[in-house]
C-alpha cells in the first residue's frame, strides 16, 4: 500500500509519530501490516502509568488506520516472568504467597476468591475488560504460550549459539558500571525498580551470574518450578543443557531442542520478539534511557536475530493527584478499572492523547477531576462552535471516536461537579437526583436519569470512593435558631432578597445570578453589574453571604456550588431553613 499523505491534524504528536512508522514500515516490509507494540506483565494490579504503555501506541496505531493502512496492535502479556514479590494490598493475598516467589506468574495461585486460574489472568481480566471500555483494539500473546508451547525454539537455540556475541554487547555495560561501587551499594529507590518491573526490566539475572560462563536462557526447575537456576554446561550440536536449581537442589539435563520450560533472559528476549514480530514502533519507559537499559542494549542485540530495534518515544511516567509516583508492589495504585469508576473513556483517552509521550501529567482522584471535567466541557463547546484550535481538535477527535467509530456518550452532559454535588445531597435517591437536574433547565428539562448517564453514575461514584465522609453534605434537618438569632440587620435583610427572589429565579442560572446579586444590591449596584465595574469589597461581601447560606443550610462555611444546592434542597425546605 502506498504512503499515503500526513494527515490534515498536523500538528499533534501522533501525526508526526504515524508519518514516521507508516514511512519505517514500508521501508522495512513493504506491502505488509505496520507493527506496533506494547508489553504488560500481569504481576500485580496494572495500573494508569501502565495504561501509557497502551495509549501511546494505540494512538498512532488507529492514526494509521484511520489512513487507511492495515496495522496490528500487538500487546505482549508477560505472564512468563518470574514472579518477584506479593505486592501489598491485593485482597485475597497474604505472605503464603511468597512462597510462590520465582515461578512463572501463570504457575502461581490466582488470589483468594477469584474466578481466575492463576495469577497472570486474574490481573489480566480486569485490564482487558478496561482496553475494551476505552476502544482499544490489539492482538492480545501470551508469553507462556509462546514459551511453552515451542513457538520460540528457534530463536533459543540461536541465542544459544550467539551467546558469546550477546554476552559482548553486555559485557560492555557492565565494565561501564562497575567503577560506581559506592552507587551500586546504595538501596535501590523501590519506585524506580517499579517502574522498570512494569516493562519486564527490574534487576534481572542476565544471565552472567554462573560459574561455566554465560548463557542467555534460563530455565523453570523440573521440581519446584522456579527460575533460581544456574546453567552448569549446554553442547550446541546435541543441545544438550545441564542445570541445577539453588533453591531446591534440584538438577537435570535436557536436549534444548525438545525442552520448553524456560525463556530467555529480558533483555535478550525484548529483542528476538522484535526480530520474531517484525516490531516498527513501540514505546518506552524513561527507565529505559539510562546507558545499559533493556531498550537501550536491545537496540544492539536486536542485529543477532536479524531484525531493528523499533521506533519509539521514551514515555514520562503518570501520577495521580495527590499521591507519590505509582508502584504497583506499595499497594493502592490506581489502575483504569479505577479511573473508569469515575471518569467516561473519552476523558481517559484525552488525558494521554493531550500531552505528547515525554510530557509528565497526572489522573485526578481528587477535587481535580471537577475542574478537569470543566475543562473538557469547555473543549466540547469548542469543537461545536468551531472555535477550536487544531491541536486541541486532534486530540478532542482521538479521545471521543476510534477508526472503528464513536465511543459511546452521555446524552446530556450536565457538569460532572453539578452532578456530584446532586449525587451527594441526595445520598442516592433517584427520584431526587432527576427533580433537582429537571430543574436544572427549566425550558428543556431532563426527563430521565438515563439521559445523563453514564457521567451521572461516574460522578457519583466518585462521590461515594474518593470524597472523605467530614467533606460529604449533610443539609440541616431544622432551622439553626440560635444562629438566625445572632443576624444582625444586614444579614437579615440579604436573606430577605434572597428569599424574595427564589420563585423567579428557580434555575441553576437564575439563582447564580441571584445569590451573587444579592450582596451587589445590598451595596446599591445593579444586580447584572460586572466585576469591573463593582469596588473589591464587594467580593467580600459575597464571601460572607455565602459562608451565611452554607452554615444555614450544612452547618458548614463551604460546600456545593450554591445554586446546585439551593435546587437540591428543594424550594420549600430552603424557605424553612433561612428562617421565614
Amino acid at each position: 500500500m502506498p504512503i499515503v499523505a500526513q494527515s490534515t491534524e498536523t500538528t499533534d504528536w501522533v501525526s508526526r509519530f504515524a508519518d514516521e512508522v507508516i514511512e519505517e514500515s514500508e521501508r522495512r516490509a513493504p506491502g505488509k501490516p505496520v507493527v506496533v507494540a506494547s508489553g504488560l506483565s500481569p504481576s500485580g494490579p496494572i495500573h494508569l502509568g501502565n495504561l501509557r504503555e497502551v495509549m501511546t501506541p494505540h494512538l498512532v496505531a488507529d492514526e494509521i488506520r484511520r489512513r487507511g493502512h492495515q496495522v496490528r496492535h500487538l500487546i505482549s502479556w508477560d505472564d512468563y516472568d518470574r514472579y518477584r514479590k506479593v505486592p501489598a494490598g491485593v485482597p485475597g493475598v497474604d505472605e503464603t504467597w511468597a512462597e510462590h516467589i520465582g515461578k512463572p506468574l501463570t504457575s502461581v495461585p490466582a488470589p483468594k476468591g477469584s474466578p481466575y486460574p492463576n495469577w497472570a489472568e486474574h490481573f489480566k481480566a480486569a485490564m482487558v475488560e478496561s482496553l475494551a471500555e476505552l476502544g482499544v483494539e490489539f492482538d492480545g500473546i501470551s508469553q507462556t504460550e509462546q514459551y511453552t508451547s515451542g513457538v520460540y525454539r528457534e530463536q533459543i537455540l540461536h541465542a544459544m549459539r550467539h551467546r558469546a556475541d550477546i554476552d559482548a554487547i553486555l559485557a560492555q555495560y557492565r565494565t561501564k558500571k562497575a567503577p560506581a561501587k559506592k552507587q551500586q551499594q546504595k538501596p535501590v529507590d523501590e519506585a524506580e525498580l517499579e517502574a522498570a518491573e512494569g516493562s519486564g526490566a527490574a534487576a534481572e539475572d542476565d544471565g552472567s551470574s554462573g560459574s561455566a560462563g554465560y548463557f542467555p536462557y534460563k530455565p523453570y526447575c523440573g521440581n519446584c518450578e522456579k527460575d533460581l537456576t544456574t546453567v552448569t554446561s549446554y553442547d550446541d550440536d546435541s543441545t544438550e543443557l545441564t542445570y541445577s536449581c539453588t533453591s531446591c537442589g534440584f538438577s537435570e539435563t535436557v536436549r534444548l531442542k525438545e525442552f520448553n520450560r524456560g525463556k530467555l533472559v529480558w533483555k535478550v528476549d525484548w529483542p528476538m520478539r522484535w526480530a520474531y514480530e517484525g516490531v516498527i514502533f513501540e514505546p518506552s519507559g524513561v527507565d529505559h534511557s539510562s546507558p545499559g537499559s533493556s531498550f537501550q542494549v536491545g537496540g544492539q542485540i536486536v542485529g543477532i536475530f536479524g531484525g531493528k530495534q523499533p521506533i519509539g518515544p521514551m514515555y514520562a511516567f503518570v501520577g495521580i493527584s495527590g499521591m507519590a509516583k505509582m508502584s504497583s508492589s506499595k499497594g493502592g495504585v490506581p489502575t483504569p478499572a479505577d479511573a473508569l469508576k469515575i471518569m467516561e473513556p473519552q476523558l481517559l483517552r484525552w488525558l494521554y492523547a493531550r500531552r505528547r509521550p515525554n510530557q509528565s501529567f497526572k489522573v485526578a482522584f481528587d477535587q481535580e477531576i471537577q475542574r478537569l471535567y470543566d475543562e473538557w466541557d469547555r473543549l466540547e463547546a469548542k469543537v461545536a462552535d468551531g472555535s477550536v484550535l487544531p491541536a486541541d481538535a486532534a486530540a478532542h477527535s482521538r479521545a471521543v471516536r476510534t477508526a472503528s467509530g464513536e465511543l459511546p456518550r452521555t446524552p446530556r452532559p450536565l457538569p460532572y461537579r453539578t452532578l456530584a454535588s446532586v449525587a451527594d445531597i441526595t445520598a442516592g435517591h433517584e427520584d431526587q437526583a432527576l427533580r433537582i437536574l429537571s430543574d436544572l433547565d427549566p425550558a428543556n428539562p431532563l426527563t430521565s436519569l438515563d439521559e445523563a448517564r453514564p457521567r451521572y453514575d461516574k460522578a457519583e461514584a466518585w462521590i461515594n470512593t474518593h470524597v472523605p465522609a467530614d467533606q460529604r453534605t449533610i443539609v440541616r434537618d431544622e432551622p439553626d435558631t440560635e444562629l438566625l438569632k445572632s443576624l444582625d440587620e444586614q444579614a437579615r435583610e440579604s436573606l430577605r432578597l434572597l428569599l424574595d427572589g427564589l420563585a423567579d429565579n428557580w434555575s441553576l442560572d437564575g439563582l447564580t445570578h441571584l445569590v451573587y446579586g444579592v450582596p451587589k444590591v445590598q451595596a446599591g449596584f445593579s444586580p447584572d453589574a460586572t466585576p469591573k465595574e463593582l469596588p473589591a469589597e464587594i467580593k467580600t461581601a459575597q464571601r460572607t453571604f455565602f459562608a451565611l447560606l452554607y452554615q444555614l443550610l450544612v452547618s458548614r462555611d463551604t460546600g456545593p456550588r450554591l445554586p446546585t444546592l439551593l435546587l437540591a434542597v428543594g424550594q420549600e425546605r430552603v424557605r424553612t431553613l433561612l428562617g421565614e
